[in-house]
């Protein structure tokens, strides 16, 4: 039994002219095919001439039709469509095989494609004795004849391409068209909301304007009302101003013409000097040791004993010591020295300040007690928290500011000027 024939065999087996159909062929393929469609290995020739790419791309264009199934099966197709009604080739002298119209080397072509037998196919007839310019030309003619139904089948590969394509198209219309018709419904429901928002908004709007119109005719009304108030209560006072006046005028009269009726002597003694004892002194407080309290060393003996609370007006003190800086360098300071001051001395310390809005915070130092004030001023703050110490334990008030001075003295704190602090603070 002969051996198979078929495209699968060495291509040295292969005939030149056959090859050389096969290569025209596949440049005519590789021409029409799209380029994410073309191999690899075809890329480069796919960017040739067409009159160059069967000859400068012969090698790659033979490897691939060799190599890669799906470039061969491609133009397979392209040449069964451009040999529409032509099947596999039938052995030879057997009937129903190709139409005899077909050139051998085109039938050849279609059956190396397909993996049947071709040899048969390309036996020479018998040469005519009178074989010549014209059988040529016959042959160069059949050879375009192949050419030209390899490119019908190009065409018909690329129409059915363009179909399928086509109805891709098709139905991405009807998708997007479906897409606007829902985004046309979603637009007029929003719109009927924004419609709908608008009307409330408009409405909240007006119901607002009648608000403050109301509330301004209150406010006109209580304005007025308040004038009407603050004129009356200038009248009272204007009237309990004169009646008192007129009062103590008629008491001091009344008093004069009673020191004249009874003629009362001169006061000789004083309250004071009846209220204390003859030859009575005055006790020493404790630890003063007969020193001022200008005397930085005064300080220095208070703080040491037993739960010592010292309390600084924080401002008085800093505006004393250090006038020129910053309020929020002046805290820093004030506050750095007592640190230092409570370590040196074990004593409680606590330095107040006025709150101001947007005051620097003050970093939190060990040993001392940063208040500031909230609705009251530092002043009343120092006086809470001398009254809120029980008696007997050891305050002391540092401030120059006298009302202070007398009221914490009157609750017996110790009171020591803020230069004396300063004093002290400085030589740290």
């Amino acid at each position: 039994m002969a051996q198979p024939q078929d495209g699968t065999q060495d291509a040295a087996e292969v005939p030149d002219d056959l090859r050389a159909a096969l290569v025209r062929l596949a440049a005519d393929v590789l021409g029409e095919t799209e380029p994410a469609q073309t191999p690899t290995a075809l890329r480069a020739v796919r960017r040739f001439a067409p009159r160059r790419r069967a000859s400068a791309g012969a090698l790659p264009l033979w490897a691939a039709l060799q190599e890669d199934a799906g470039f061969r099966a491609r133009v397979t197709r392209v040449w069964l469509l451009a040999h529409e009604g032509a099947s596999a080739p039938a052995e030879p002298g057997v009937a129903g095989g190709q139409p005899g119209d077909v050139p051998a080397l085109d039938r050849a072509v279609g059956a190396w494609l397909q993996g049947h037998p071709w040899r048969d196919l390309l036996r020479p007839d018998a040469p005519a004795p009178g074989q010549d310019l014209g059988a040529r030309r016959e042959e160069a003619a059949e050879r375009e004849a192949a050419r030209l139904r390899a490119a019908l089948g190009v065409a018909r590969d690329g129409e059915r391409a363009a179909r399928e394509e086509l109805a891709a198209l098709q139905r991405e219309l009807r998708r997007l068209r479906s897409d606007a018709d829902r985004a046309r419904s979603d637009a007029r429901a929003l719109a009927a909301a924004a419609a709908e928002d608008a009307r409330r908004a408009a409405a909240d709007h007006a119901a607002a304007a009648a608000e403050r119109a109301a509330a301004a005719a209150d406010l006109r009304a209580a304005t007025a009302e308040r004038a009407v108030a603050r004129d009356t209560a200038r009248t009272g006072r204007r009237l309990a101003e004169t009646r008192a006046r007129l009062l103590l005028d008629t008491l001091i009269d009344a008093a004069g013409g009673l020191r004249a009726e009874l003629a009362l002597p001169p006061v000789v003694d004083l309250p004071a000097d009846l209220a204390v004892p003859a030859g009575a002194a005055p006790a020493d407080r404790p630890t003063s040791r007969g020193r001022s309290v200008d005397d930085p060393a005064l300080l220095d003996d208070l703080l040491r004993l037993p739960r010592a609370h010292l309390l600084v007006d924080g401002y008085n003190v800093s505006k004393t010591g250090w006038p020129g800086t910053t309020l929020a360098d002046q805290r820093r300071l004030v506050v750095d020295g007592m640190a230092a001051l409570a370590a040196q001395t074990g004593a409680e310390i606590t330095c107040c300040f006025d709150g101001q809005p947007g005051h620097r915070a003050v970093a939190t130092v060990r040993g001392v007690r940063v208040l500031f004030t909230a609705g009251e001023t530092a002043d009343d703050l120092l006086r809470r928290l001398v009254a809120a110490e029980p008696p007997g334990r050891v305050l002391v008030v540092a401030t120059s500011d006298r009302e202070i001075v007398q009221d914490v003295e009157a609750h017996g704190a110790w009171a020591v000027p803020a230069v004396t602090v300063v004093e002290r603070l400085r030589r740290r």
